[in-house]
């Protein structure tokens, strides 16, 4: 399914709904955010809520020993997502977190999520995982989507995000090697099927 055959069933299976929520998952470099981005650009009231926004911060991973596995299905605090999935589906006005790349941290209330919000976008690597507290997430989901890319594509695609947040290409490449790849394998691996696939690279 191409992206834009996405948008439409979204706006088909949303029609007459309160709300719709769309679990939008993949590795790490699926493209999450532009298919996201994509989306809402077709579907006037719809609303990304990203899962990056309940990532420990550096200081919680590095007194655990999980700073070097940033990214990794421990290092999100799930329940908190879970409360917040909750929250979603009763409806009114919920603040969301945002995490912020530039300065590698989650930004509490840094969104909020309204009624005018019929269709939300939840996306993030993990969202499908079967393993955990991860499958709690299932029922709060009416459509799941899987983003389908080549694993050389994903690094590719990772170390232009890398070096342009400052790494240099050796130290981004250790970054892939020693973080993204198993979280990537990890994902695929692990996760289980979605309603929808969507060919993504």
């Amino acid at each position: 399914m191409t992206p834009e055959a996405l948008a439409e069933l979204v706006r088909t299976r949303s029609a007459g709904r309160t709300r719709m929520i769309v679990a939008l998952a993949g590795p790490p470099g699926a493209g999450k955010s532009t298919i996201s981005a994509a989306l809402m650009n077709h579907i006037p009231d719809a609303r990304v809520v990203p899962m990056d926004g309940f990532h420990y911060d550096d200081a919680v991973l590095h007194a655990r020993g999980l700073r070097s596995r940033k990214g990794a299905p421990e290092t999100f605090d799930v329940e908190g997502l879970l409360v917040l999935m909750s929250r979603l589906r009763a409806g009114g006005e919920v603040a969301i977190p945002i995490f912020d790349r530039d300065l590698e941290l989650s930004r509490a209330a840094a969104d909020v999520v309204t009624d005018a919000d019929r269709v939300l976008i939840v996306e993030g690597n993990w969202l499908l995982l079967d393993q955990g507290r991860w499958p709690a997430l299932a029922p709060f989901f009416d459509l799941t989507v899987w983003l389908e890319v080549p694993e050389a594509t994903l690094v590719d695609r990772l170390m232009l995000r890398w070096t342009g947040h400052g790494k240099t290409p050796q130290e981004a490449r250790d970054w892939i090697n020693g973080n993204d790849l198993p979280n990537i394998r990890h994902s695929l691996a692990q996760s289980r099927a979605a309603d929808v696939t969507v060919s993504a690279g």
